[in-house]
């Protein structure tokens, strides 16, 4: 059976002197994401104080999932990231569906999606 997993993997560039505003925001995503979003299965966020970069993994049980992300949580915290932030790249690993992958253009992300081609899970 095929893998519906989606993984994305970003980044979000702190203004200068926004980063510790941009981790609030971002710990406030994660409590939404686990309290409202049950097909967002993992995520996690690394920080470089030096450079202000947020790097974010996301794991979306499937496209529906991912959906759900993008219409509730992703749009409700994005006018606000984008004040003190700037986006992307964003890397989309998995089957997006077509209209996924439009709504996060129309979102202005700078985004790549990427079928899986190979690869080993040692835990499986």
């Amino acid at each position: 059976m095929k893998n519906q997993e989606i993984t994305v993997v970003y980044k979000w560039t702190a203004k200068p002197g926004k980063g510790e505003e941009l981790k609030a925001i971002y710990k406030e995503v994660e409590k939404e994401m686990k309290a409202t979003e049950p097909g967002a299965l993992r995520v996690d966020c690394y920080f470089d104080a030096i450079t202000g970069v947020l790097m974010v993994l996301d794991l979306f049980k499937d496209g529906d999932a991912l959906g759900q992300h993008l219409g509730t949580t992703a749009a409700g915290h994005f006018p606000a990231l984008l004040q003190i932030a700037a986006p992307g790249p964003f890397l989309f690993c998995g089957e997006v569906p077509d209209q996924l992958k439009q709504a996060a253009i129309g979102m202005g992300l700078n985004a790549t999606f990427a079928g899986h081609a190979f690869g080993f899970n040692r835990n499986l």
